[in-house]
């Protein structure tokens, strides 16, 4: 479960922001970049990058502002791209390298439940105030985020939730199995109960 700020709003890491910025310059340049941050009313994120939680109203405000692009491949491949930034980020900074080495020795069913054990612990920090949860399939996984902030509102023909997918895949590819494909099979903002990732090796 997301946890709320001392001022009772639920709140979201700060990389879901500061990645999509980088996403932004890289594939479309500081001018896409200050276009969706202004639309979102965030441009104070791009010019002062947030060092703490930041409320989740923020960050989705900001992933809907990408959404309205009338640029398609811009916009997946900016989340995708903003996810995947975010896996390398934690792989760096957060998850300690003894860990990851020990992961990668495992079986990938055991690497998973460990990998997941770690998820569960820090779901707080990327899913805000949706419910994060998982159950075992065949040769993989299922993680679903129940209440997902950045659908809140938003309507799409296919699933939407680029960031949390690109994200998810990296991290199974790194440390459970380098065969790891997610693919979002449900989502929210496509009328689905809950944003559903089936990860699988």
């Amino acid at each position: 479960m997301g946890v709320a700020s001392s001022a009772g709003e639920p709140r979201i890491g700060p990389n879901a922001i500061l990645r999509l910025a980088e996403a932004l310059r890289a594939l479309a340049g500081e001018s896409a970049a200050e276009r969706i941050f202004e639309r979102a009313g965030q441009v104070r994120h791009l010019r002062t990058p947030p060092t703490a939680m930041v409320d989740e109203r923020e960050v989705a405000a900001l992933y809907a502002a990408l959404r309205v692009e009338p640029d398609l491949a811009l916009v997946h491949g900016a989340a995708c791209e903003a996810g995947t930034r975010t896996a390398l980020y934690l792989l760096a900074h957060r998850i300690p390298r003894p860990a990851q080495r020990v992961l990668r020795l495992l079986p990938p069913w055991a690497a998973s439940r460990a990998l997941l054990a770690g998820i569960d612990r820090h779901a707080w920090t990327f899913a805000g105030s949706a419910r994060f949860t998982h159950e075992p399939i065949r040769r993989g996984v299922r993680l679903m985020l129940a209440g997902n902030p950045m659908c809140r509102g938003i309507e799409s023909q296919e699933p939407a939730c680029g960031f949390y997918a690109a994200t998810f895949e990296r991290l199974f590819r790194e440390l459970v199995d380098r065969r790891a494909r997610v693919r979002e099979v449900a989502c929210e903002a496509a009328g689905g109960r809950a944003c559903v990732f089936e990860t699988r090796w």
